[in-house]
């Protein structure tokens, strides 16, 4: 069973000797840590700080009542998905930081933490930007009702439940596993969703934040990738064929799940290629492999739409003028030389 962090313990490093059930005093001293590349991941997070009000959504107001019914439709249902997977990955990161018996991951958990509040509330922000208090409520409700969407979150809630309810080196495996998909690959069906509008021009307001959001997340898998590799080092009995075969069974279930709830949801939206989006779904997974330090699991594919590009996890990592707005906005560099350009 994994032992909680002492609050405080006299008798520890403040170093710490393993990620989990490990020693470690609990307090941090960023020059005294054991993954130096904790401290680059706290300084792009910290430098990214935004909040939802900072978008003006007067513009998207007026268009979401010109879009369609098939577009406000996916719209709401996408929305109402991105709620409950930012609610599910809230309570999961409060579970895993009071396991984490290294302090400088205890501090990224917690900021990972506030982010995925943000976003929680940037989700509110836009619905009571655009439709009525009663719209906004069962937006938030779709999740019970929708058999697609509930299949999904299952599939997420499912792994993260055997973890809270029993905390063992491989349960936490498992969850690891289960949060590559969700911040990873489930996301994504819903910004390409934003993009394609935003590439219409429309809902320029809205694909703005969920830009945002999306640079938080392409940071908050590259943390958890690298969870799941230190985990593999400090416990190497984990390292079996069994576990590759599940990390590779659940992506591939993923897959199969995301493709699913795409043509569930973007059916009849101008913009979407079905096959296309198949390719870049793989091509996505590849690279949350390859986060884990694993072998990629699809050839021949690539980011195969071309629109989607400027809004890429690479794209999204650069100081450069907004995409929306046509003015300055600074984030912090994302390069090979602060170890981040894999995002």
């Amino acid at each position: 069973m994994l032992q909680k962090q002492k609050v405080f313990d006299t008798s520890a490093p403040n170093r710490s000797t393993k990620i989990i059930n490990g020693e470690c005093s609990g307090v941090l001293n960023w020059d005294d840590i054991r993954h130096p590349a904790m401290y680059k991941l706290y300084k792009v997070l910290i430098a990214n700080h935004w909040i939802p009000s900072e978008i003006s959504m007067n513009k998207d107001k007026q268009q979401f009542a010109e879009l369609t019914p098939i577009e406000q439709d996916a719209f709401k249902k996408i929305i109402g998905l991105l709620a409950v997977l930012d609610s599910m990955q809230t309570n999961f990161v409060t579970d895993v930081g009071q396991y984490f018996t290294d302090s400088s991951l205890v501090a990224i958990a917690a900021i990972i933490n506030q982010q995925e509040v943000i976003h929680n509330q940037s989700y509110s922000y836009v619905l009571s930007s655009l439709v009525d208090y009663q719209t906004q409520k069962d937006v938030f409700e779709y999740w019970k009702h929708d058999q697609v969407l509930l299949e999904r979150n299952l599939f997420i809630a499912d792994m993260y439940q055997r973890f809270r309810d029993d905390k063992t080196p491989q349960t936490f495996l498992e969850a690891l596993v289960a949060d590559m998909i969700l911040e990873g690959v489930f996301f994504y069906t819903g910004f390409a969703f934003f993009y394609n509008l935003a590439r219409h021009q429309k809902m320029l307001g809205t694909s703005q934040m969920i830009s945002y959001i999306q640079r938080d997340e392409a940071q908050h898998t590259y943390f958890f990738g690298e969870v799941f590799q230190l985990l593999l080092a400090d416990f190497p009995e984990l390292d079996t064929k069994q576990n590759r075969f599940f990390v590779y069974e659940k992506m591939n279930q993923a897959v199969a799940l995301e493709m699913k709830w795409a043509r569930h949801v973007l059916t009849g939206v101008e913009g979407i290629d079905f096959d296309e989006f198949d390719r870049y779904i793989r091509y996505i997974v590849n690279k949350r492999l390859d986060m884990m330090g694993l072998e990629k699991a699809y050839e021949g594919v690539d980011n195969c739409m071309p629109w989607i590009r400027p809004f890429s996890d690479e794209a999204l990592n650069q100081t450069k003028t907004d995409f929306f707005e046509g003015k300055s906005r600074t984030y912090a560099k994302v390069t090979k030389e602060n170890g981040f350009d894999e995002l």
